[in-house]
């Protein structure tokens, strides 16, 4: 797999949130409003990128019995400098994040890239890798928190929509509609992903390995 199909895979095929179900409890509580998330999908991003980056260098230093506990480390070690970059810069998203940035340390789209491509693959590939995934994760969390902040609230990004302040639904900004949005995107995304999914091959015995040894009119029997 070379770099460019690394990096693209995590925006739709392997989607962290929509398709591999990862990361859904920061996706379902930070994503009433657009603002929170765009938020949480930078400091992730952040995060990502440079734990990936970290342990692919530290890959061959790392002794195997240990990798966990050091992979949390390293994650702990960029989630402090973000959580404390934010509280100076961006008090008002610091606020809103609240407990769900520090538990970034234990994110389990961050902890599992490192686990299973960053901790195999060199800088680059991991890098690229980092990119993709923190894209997809940013992309789920938009995408939720636009629908839940317009049709719940009628506003975006914090600003008021006139047309929609009488026609809202506000359901969608609890815990009850941050469900129902996370699984209406989850069914879209597979139906699209289903499409491109090539159809299994019917039961037969073009491609068995013991075709030529076999009984033939056998086959067809078990095939009935």
């Amino acid at each position: 797999m070379n770099n460019t199909q690394t990096l693209l895979k995590g925006i739709i095929k392997e989607n962290p949130v929509l398709v591999l179900l990862l990361g859904t409890c920061p996706t379902l509580a930070v994503t009433s409003d657009v603002k929170s998330a765009v938020g949480m999908a930078a400091a992730a991003a952040i995060v990502l990128i440079l734990s990936n980056l970290a342990i692919s260098l530290l890959r061959n230093i790392i002794p195997d019995k240990v990798r966990i506990p050091c992979y949390i480390v390293v994650i702990a070690g960029f989630v402090t400098v973000v959580e404390m970059l934010m509280h100076a810069f961006f008090p008002e998203i610091y606020s809103a994040l609240g407990i769900f940035l520090s538990l970034i340390v234990v994110n389990c789209i961050i902890l599992g890239r490192a686990e299973m491509f960053a901790s195999k693959n060199g800088v680059v590939a991991s890098i690229m890798d980092g990119i993709g995934m923190a894209i997809g994760f940013a992309i789920a969390l938009v995408a939720m928190a636009t629908i839940r902040e317009v049709f719940g609230a009628g506003a975006f990004f914090g600003i008021e929509i006139p047309f929609l302040k009488d026609y809202t639904i506000p359901i969608l900004t609890s815990a009850p509609g941050g469900f129902f949005v996370f699984g209406l995107l989850i069914a879209i995304v597979n139906k699209f992903l289903s499409k491109k999914r090539k159809p299994k091959a019917e039961f037969g015995c073009e491609g068995c390995p013991s075709a030529n040894s076999c009984n033939k009119t056998d086959c067809e029997k078990e095939a009935e």
